[in-house]
């Protein structure tokens, strides 16, 4: 399979202008559009197709969803995460709903695209992770790849998809590269964890961007003698349920890393299905190591010791083997 280097941010773009030359129903809108366009990083498209809509994400998102009920393909860019808020009533009330209140007569092929900030000082308001709200409501899949590839081949498959898609993506995230499929059918399957290293002596599941400290934390423990196994789980609806279980069948033992706050978070729902499907298999207790219930601060030196790192990933591993 021929490859290219691809950074993560490149990868997205990639795989918008891929799609978008493949189906002509595909469209993107949202906030800043027309600096994609004017940038040229789309290549040639009708600019029919790329909608440079005001800050109203309420009404552009309702415009999407109501576009897609038509036949097309929208990609919306909300820009920050935290921005999906002003969404929610036509996410929530509309996109997820309209498919089941029609008895599937109605499908809602749109995507949403939003971006999440920590360690920028970006404050309270622009640096959720709102993802777990979004895994409470039936009808969205959710996603959040870690890797260029991940990411390419994962938004073709949303985009492809006639469900609403919720991407999630870490900023710090943007600037990583590594080899992608130049194919443009190269899709990579919404619903499948991957196993990043394997190991023996405990399973750690990342979530979204803390593979970035997963994987550094496994290899710390290496030296140490502790056979470490890393599951991505890139995909939190559908949730791979049955690798996280294999792999903690196998391991005996469990730590959740999530950068999402620590209740009714994704590592909340990771960790509850283990205790109710593979209780049997523990060795010992379940850690979570997540973000505490707090806002976000503006301050850089109150707000990076929130986030999950390798020494508090290394010293949950400590804690569940001894």
């Amino acid at each position: 399979m021929a490859t290219t280097e691809l950074t993560y941010l490149n990868a997205i773009l990639e795989a918008e202008k891929e799609e978008m030359e493949r189906d002509s129903s595909v469209i993107l809108v949202g906030e800043d559009i027309a600096l994609y366009s004017a940038s040229g990083v789309l290549g040639k498209l009708d600019p029919r197709r790329t909608w440079n809509a005001p800050i109203s994400e309420l009404g552009f998102s309702g415009m999407a969803i109501g576009a897609a009920i038509t036949g097309l393909r929208p990609i919306v860019d909300l820009t920050i995460a935290s921005f999906v808020y002003l969404a929610c009533d036509q996410i929530i009330n509309q996109a997820a709903k309209i498919r089941f209140m029609t008895g599937g007569q109605v499908r809602v092929p749109v995507v949403f695209r939003m971006s999440m900030w920590h360690n920028g000082a970006n404050a309270a308001q622009h640096s959720d992770r709102p993802y777990p709200m979004f895994m409470n409501v039936p009808g969205l899949k959710v996603i959040a790849p870690a890797t260029p590839s991940d990411m390419k081949g994962m938004l073709k498959s949303a985009i492809r998809d006639d469900d609403p898609v919720l991407v999630f993506e870490d900023n710090d995230l943007w600037g990583k590269k590594e080899a992608v499929s130049t194919d443009p059918d190269f899709l990579v399957p919404l619903g499948k964890a991957a196993v990043r290293r394997e190991g023996s002596d405990v399973t750690i599941v990342s979530v979204a961007g803390c593979l970035l400290h997963a994987l550094p934390a496994a290899e710390q423990l290496a030296k140490e003698g502790i056979s470490a196994e890393v599951v991505d789980v890139r995909s939190l609806v559908p949730l791979d349920r049955a690798t996280i279980l294999a792999s903690v069948a196998k391991t005996r033992r469990l730590v959740v890393v999530d950068y999402a706050h620590r209740t009714a978070g994704a590592a909340a729902e990771i960790a509850a299905t283990v205790a109710e499907e593979g209780f049997e298999t523990l060795r010992a207790p379940i850690l979570r190591v997540t973000t505490p219930d707090v806002q976000i601060p503006f301050s850089p030196k109150l707000e990076r010791p929130l986030y999950p790192n390798r020494d508090k990933i290394v010293a949950a591993v400590h804690k569940v083997l001894h």
